[in-house]
């Protein structure tokens, strides 16, 4: 899963991307509201985690200003404010949930999942499938013709990536970038790695193969050959 975070506390927006991270979405992070809007106005999210006071440009704002530039991914506000009134401000911008601070961590995967459910428009948002092969985003949980699948989270960000662009070439660029959250080449092999021991999970005891290397090019996911 995509997920924009917008919150300036360094504290808590370190804590949230490990915890998220870790649970095997892919996370942005900006602490500035007018750079998080630029983020959520060029990149598609399933998700938004947007806290309510912000410097350069406030969470309201930020919402009200997707929302006029028909961007309807859900947004999960946080804020310090717990008031009813406040609250209701929160969600007649255009949020869909509103979490006051402090907040558990289980509370709020919850409540991203529920969005999620909630806010879908269809199975294509909650599951991904290439041929036999499928991926629920919600359990996370990924499957052959029937046989669970066990991935690490960096294998799961990289499957989910490539499931999301089915049947297009990845470069490795977009794979570092979206995946690794790496704005340079860092020079290793790690895509290489990585790439390896996915085909070996997802490939290697089925009769077709679904991922393929574009020599010079990248890497696609297809219905198998």
């Amino acid at each position: 899963m995509q997920i924009l975070l917008i919150e300036d506390d360094l504290e808590t927006a370190r804590f949230l991307c490990k915890a998220l991270g870790e649970s095997g979405h892919n996370v942005d992070h900006s602490d500035d509201g007018e750079i998080g809007l630029q983020y959520g106005l060029k990149k598609e999210y399933d998700v938004l985690i947007i806290d309510r006071m912000l410097p350069n440009r406030d969470g309201l704002s930020i919402i009200e200003n997707l929302r006029e530039n028909e961007v309807n991914t859900p947004v999960l506000i946080l804020s310090a404010l717990d008031k009813v009134d406040e609250r209701v401000k929160g969600l007649k911008s255009g949020g869909d949930d509103y979490l006051t601070k402090p907040f558990a961590l289980s509370e709020l995967q919850a409540r991203i999942e529920v969005l999620m459910r909630r806010l879908g428009t269809g199975a294509e948002n909650s599951e991904l499938k290439v041929g036999d092969l499928i991926l629920e985003r919600m359990s996370q949980k990924v499957s052959r013709s029937g046989v669970d699948i066990q991935l690490v989270p960096r294998e799961y960000r990289l499957l989910e990536y490539l499931m999301r662009h089915k049947g297009q070439v990845v470069t490795r660029t977009m794979l570092l970038e979206n995946v690794w959250d790496y704005h340079f080449d860092p020079g290793t092999n790690v895509i290489d790695v990585h790439m390896s021991r996915l085909r070996s999970k997802i490939d290697k005891d089925f009769d077709e193969t679904l991922l393929q290397t574009i020599r010079g090019a990248g890497y696609m996911i297809t219905d198998g050959v």
